[in-house]
């Protein structure tokens, strides 16, 4: 029992890092601006019938490395809290990146991108940290704007190697609001296919809220439940720091 445990926590604390635009699951095509940093001091919290996972903290680095292209990378601290073990904690599974922009956004037409990502097993799977394979995300993002509100999403295959393991699709959409000026509102649903074959798939939600203190420092906030499969929820938090030339 501890070791299926620990082995779905692994599997479900390296898909909770990738395939977010912070705060929220769902990501978006829109890379950072070129020769621009978007720097992140963050946690995540993933709650399930097997127990506990997330990072505390990880670092994520996002860089525009070229226009339209965005390079990225997480590091972070996992932890994982399995029923009825003891809680394990150290460096997880290493994350790269790279978001490229193909089709820019036009009044009739939204921007279109892809962000693959790689999931390294830099963590201890026997601990629950990592999960032990290299897991690769293939996604395609959409998003149009119109005024305050945004709306954008898309699907993705993950490529899950390891026994009991399934390869698996994310697909997600978001709409959010910037209420005032340095003030923004979301709310997304996301379904997730089965990760293992002891699994199901599921359903969930998040409302979350961004917050500019000023053009560098932004503070950034999620939460929402399951929906749909196995009850638990999930919670995230970060402080970010953006700057390049002329901040």
């Amino acid at each position: 029992m501890k070791t299926t445990a620990l082995s779905a926590l692994a599997i479900l604390a390296a898909a909770t890092l990738a395939q977010a635009g912070p705060p929220f699951a769902t990501d978006d095509p829109e890379p950072v601006d070129y020769r621009h940093w978007e720097v992140y001091i963050a946690s995540q919290y993933e709650h399930g019938g097997d127990g506990a996972s997330g990072t505390l903290p990880h670092l994520e680095v996002n860089y525009g490395a070229w226009p339209n292209l965005q390079i990225h990378l997480i590091a972070p601290v996992a932890f994982a809290a399995p029923s009825g073990a003891s809680r394990q904690s150290g460096y997880g599974d290493t994350e790269l990146g790279a978001k490229y922009r193909f089709l820019d956004e036009t009044e009739g037409r939204p921007q279109v991108g892809v962000f693959p990502l790689v999931e390294l097993p830099t963590g201890d799977s026997t601990r629950g940290l990592g999960s032990g394979h290299t897991q690769v995300f293939l996604p395609v993002w959409l998003q149009k704007k119109s005024g305050t509100w945004t709306t954008y999403g898309g699907t993705g295959y993950w490529i899950n190697p390891g026994a009991g393991n399934r390869n698996w699709w994310f697909t997600g959409w978001l709409i959010q609001k910037e209420v005032r000026p340095g003030l923004t509102v979301g709310a997304e649903v996301f379904h997730e296919t089965a990760r293992r074959d002891d699994a199901a798939s599921d359903t969930k939600m998040n409302v979350g809220v961004i917050l500019d203190v000023d053009e560098t420092r932004h503070i950034l906030a999620s939460f929402g439940p399951t929906i749909q499969g196995p009850s638990g929820y999930q919670a995230y938090l970060a402080f970010q720091l953006t700057f390049g030339p002329g901040r």
